[in-house]
């Protein structure tokens, strides 16, 4: 996992201008790079940093090293802990506002999701896929509709979905990578 100083670097990085507005924090990083790791699809460090920052193109050409090493350590480590059958910890914040960051890792992840959701429901079953990242969707602020309002807005409902997301990611998982 990363250590305090990694992500602080990372996060000088994701508040960098001119992306500063659009990236996401440390909290969505993880959530895209958890996405990378139980998905279908191997996304590359480039692919990630685009994501992370909104932006359509590489600064200088190149992904910063600091970004690539977290990309790499954090996807080792969460790659490690599923193969030896671990369930995957989610980020905690260190102020008291734990469902923002909840919120924020959901987003990220279902960002990524949504950057190759054709590759996922062709590897899977639509209704399969779909039972497994209806927490990540409910969580992620990112949809208008009621029933997710409903979710965020109810602290049971909530506290519910925050808890079978470690149980959804190992799934996910064991869904796509699980030798056949």
């Amino acid at each position: 996992m990363l250590n305090d100083a990694d992500i602080e670097a990372l996060e000088e990085i994701l508040f960098a201008e001119p992306w500063g507005e659009d990236a996401v924090d440390f909290f969505g990083f993880h959530g895209l790079v958890c996405a990378s790791v139980v998905g279908p699809v191997d996304f590359s460090v480039d692919e990630l940093f685009l994501l992370a920052t909104g932006v359509d193109a590489l600064p200088g050409g190149k992904v910063p090293d600091v970004f690539s090493r977290c990309v790499q350590k954090l996807s080792g480590a969460m790659a490690n802990a599923l193969d030896m059958g671990l369930a995957l910890e989610l980020p905690e914040p260190e102020d008291d506002d734990p469902m923002n960051a909840l919120e924020n890792w959901c987003a990220g992840f279902i960002e990524t999701f949504m950057e190759r959701e054709d590759a996922w429901m062709e590897a899977a079953s639509e209704e399969e896929v779909g039972d497994l990242i209806l927490p990540m969707l409910a969580l992620s602020g990112l949809f208008e509709d009621e029933d997710f309002q409903n979710v965020r807005d109810s602290e049971t409902l909530s506290t519910q979905m925050a808890e079978a997301i470690p149980d959804s990611l190992t799934d996910l998982y064991l869904l796509f990578h699980a030798p056949d």
